[in-house]
């Protein structure tokens, strides 16, 4: 029986985070380079994840920054090729990358639900396709797409798009895990609540004082553990994934929420 220790140990393995450079894909990048792994640090914010990448090295991790559009086939493509240029396999694949911006459908235009679509859906296809060859050569490996509670249950109003993407990216998870399981290759899911983020912060912009208080009281109301999360949290549960201790887990769906669907 392996110990806990080997179970954790990601040593020799490489992964991708896509959206990596902040928030919850910091979380994770920081998690899985703690635990060994080589790590990718891929976003469309080119200093942002050259900086990540510099702490990561700091902590006594290996990482590298790669600039990508994850909705762009040709940048996913060189993507995978740097991973593999850089680190010799791509053994973790962490689809984190994502936009939210709230939009009523009244008011939505056809742009922005198809960029929302293009940036949240279309990238996990474009990458999941080019990564799990590479995977495929090496003998298997690990996929984790980050949906969201809002795959499970609308949150608010004004994120018809961003819940059209995420159900989308669970239904993607689930199909994908029986296509390529007989590679060895098992693919799941997290799905957060609300987390203290950059792109949390951003989106109220705009907001007046009494608005975010008003709204923030709202939103804890519905958390049975009365705070938001922390992208750590969402950190260690991909930790769990990319290692052994899932070792008998495949097309299957975490809620990291605090309870929030409980409500």
């Amino acid at each position: 029986m392996q110990s806990v220790q080997d179970l954790l140990n990601l040593s020799g393995k490489a992964a991708i985070v896509t959206g990596g450079a902040k928030g919850i894909g910091q979380g994770i990048a920081s998690r899985l380079a703690e635990a060994g792994a080589k790590v990718l640090v891929a976003d469309m914010d080119e200093a942002t994840a050259q900086a990540t990448m510099q702490d990561l090295t700091n902590k006594g991790g290996t990482a590298a920054a790669f600039k990508v559009d994850v909705s762009d086939e040709v940048q996913v493509q060189a993507m995978v090729a740097a991973c593999l240029q850089q680190f010799g396999s791509v053994d973790i694949l962490v689809n984190n990358a994502g936009i939210y911006p709230p939009a009523p459908v009244a008011q939505m235009t056809q742009e922005q639900f198809e960029k929302v679509m293009h940036v949240n859906l279309r990238s996990v296809f474009l990458t999941t396709k080019y990564a799990s060859e590479a995977m495929k050569q090496k003998g298997g490996g690990k996929i984790i797409n980050i949906t969201s509670i809002d795959a499970l249950h609308p949150s608010m109003v004004g994120l018809a798009h961003y819940d059209a993407s995420k159900h989308g990216v669970w239904g993607f998870t689930k199909n994908s895990a029986l296509e390529l399981a007989e590679h060895k290759i098992w693919v799941n899911a997290i799905a957060p609540g609300g987390i203290s983020t950059p792109g949390t912060a951003a989106a109220s912009q705009g907001a007046s004082a009494e608005q975010m208080e008003a709204a923030t009281k709202a939103f804890m109301a519905k958390i049975p553990m009365h705070r938001m999360g922390e992208p750590d949290e969402i950190g260690k549960v991909a930790l769990f994934l990319a290692s052994d201790l899932s070792s008998y887990m495949t097309g299957s769906q975490i809620v990291v929420d605090g309870g929030a669907l409980l409500s």
